[in-house]
Formats: structure tokens, C-alpha cells, sequence
């Protein structure tokens, strides 16, 4: 009896590693999630969103790993980001930071704000007002504008404007360099993003992490957390499994 109970331990400490190794070992090369817990992507994330990110998208590098160990530099089966992908990546000036923001500006790109209105490579692009939003869940609530913002090649996508005086709402034009992309928040002006060089600036593509694909899970936690009886009505069952564009 008592070898059979010590093999039964010994079997349940196998199986809890194996577990553990499959879960490290699809977070390093399928998917890993994250959640949002500022207001600088609303409205495409909101905050108390739960998402996940596909780390094969841009190949690995030494991010993609736990702990992102120095085992070695650049990517490995990279693919390059598409412009107007939401992706998470490493804060260039603090790699233990995950940021998740637009890609706006490819290597080589000019990217400019001028009144409020993004140029890229000298060209403004196109936005069409949609009507007012309400934005919440990160300060007290704020009335914006909602606009759609079409990219070069096409890809559209919601942003927020609080006016078009705000204070990088003017700004240098940036050179994007070989290696780097540039980001911004889709609530453009409660963002801090690489259009603040001294904080966030380019970012190296090595730092991508993954491009985020779908929401899996999203709550309003706005009731205290003892008032179990209001948790259903937290959930935003509407957005569960919506994908991200």
C-alpha cells in the first residue's frame, strides 16, 4: 500500500509538469494572453478586456520565450507586422513592460500629426466622422469623437479625438528607421505612445511579442467584488470571442 500511494504521488507530480511544460510551450509558440488595463486602445479594447495574442505572427525571438532570456538576438522565422496591426510588444526602455498600441509607421515610413490629422510619407490620411463616444473606464468619463480611419492599402479602423489641439497633436515629422516600427493608441489623444520619443519612440521589431487576435473574455468590474450577485451583469457577453481589427 504504501509503494502504490508513493507511486501515485510521483504520477501526479509528472502529470502537473507535463501540464505545466504543454501550457509554457503553447504561450512560447501559439498564443498567450494578456489583458488591458488602460484606455489608450478604446474603442477597439476597452479596459477589463481579456485577449490573446498569436506569437507565431512575427516569428520568435527572444521576447516570445518566459523571462525573454539573452539566448539570442533578432527573430527567428520572422514575418514582418502589416500595417494597421494591434500588436503587444516590449517597452523599448523597459523590456519588463508589455504595451499593446496600432502599428502606424513601417520601417522607412514618415510619419507626421498635423492639427490633429495623421500624415504618412507626406499624404494625410483619410478619417470620416462616425458621431460621439462615450469613453470610460480609465479616469472619469469623457465625451469624444468617433472617426473611421482608413490606412494606406485600405485597412480601416475606430479612433477617438478629444479635439485637434491637444498636445501631440502637432508634432516633428518621424523617420522610422531600419529594424523599427512606430505605434499609436486608437484613442489618440490619452496615449502614450511612440510619438513621445523620450518614453515609448520606435519600436524594435524584435520586440514584438504578437499581433492580438480575439478577445476571450471582458468585464466591467465597476461593482465591489463581494457583490457576487452583480458579476453576470459585469461580463460584456457581447464582445466574447470578437476578433480584433
Amino acid at each position: 500500500m504504501a509503494k502504490r500511494k508513493s507511486g501515485g504521488i510521483v504520477e501526479t507530480i509528472k502529470t502537473v509538469v507535463y501540464a505545466m511544460l504543454i501550457a509554457i510551450g503553447i504561450r512560447t509558440v501559439a498564443f498567450e494572453p494578456f489583458n488591458i488595463p488602460s484606455g489608450s486602445m478604446i474603442p477597439t479594447l476597452l479596459v477589463g478586456d481579456y485577449l490573446f495574442v498569436s506569437k507565431y505572427s512575427y516569428g520568435y525571438s527572444r521576447f516570445s520565450l518566459p523571462l525573454s532570456p539573452p539566448l539570442f538576438s533578432g527573430r527567428i522565422l520572422g514575418h514582418p507586422p502589416v500595417r494597421g496591426d494591434v500588436a503587444v510588444f516590449k517597452l523599448p526602455r523597459d523590456t519588463s513592460v508589455d504595451y499593446i498600441k496600432r502599428i502606424i509607421g513601417l520601417p522607412g515610413d514618415r510619419i507626421q500629426m498635423i492639427h490633429g490629422q495623421l500624415f504618412i510619407n507626406g499624404t494625410q490620411v483619410q478619417r470620416d466622422p462616425i458621431g460621439d463616444y462615450v469613453a470610460d473606464g480609465d479616469g472619469p468619463k469623457m465625451l469624444l469623437k468617433e472617426y473611421i480611419e482608413t490606412l494606406p492599402g485600405g485597412r480601416k479602423h475606430d479612433i477617438l479625438k478629444a479635439s485637434d489641439d491637444q498636445p501631440l497633436d502637432n508634432t516633428q515629422e518621424y523617420k522610422v528607421p531600419d529594424g523599427y516600427v512606430f505605434a499609436m493608441g486608437d484613442n489618440r489623444d490619452n496615449s502614450l505612445d511612440s510619438r513621445v520619443q523620450n518614453a515609448v519612440g520606435f519600436i524594435p521589431l524584435e520586440n514584438l511579442v504578437g499581433r492580438a487576435e480575439f478577445i476571450f473574455f471582458s468585464v466591467d468590474a465597476t461593482a465591489p467584488w463581494w457583490e457576487v450577485w452583480e458579476w453576470p451583469f459585469e461580463i460584456r457577453w457581447t464582445r466574447l470571442f470578437s476578433g480584433i481589427t
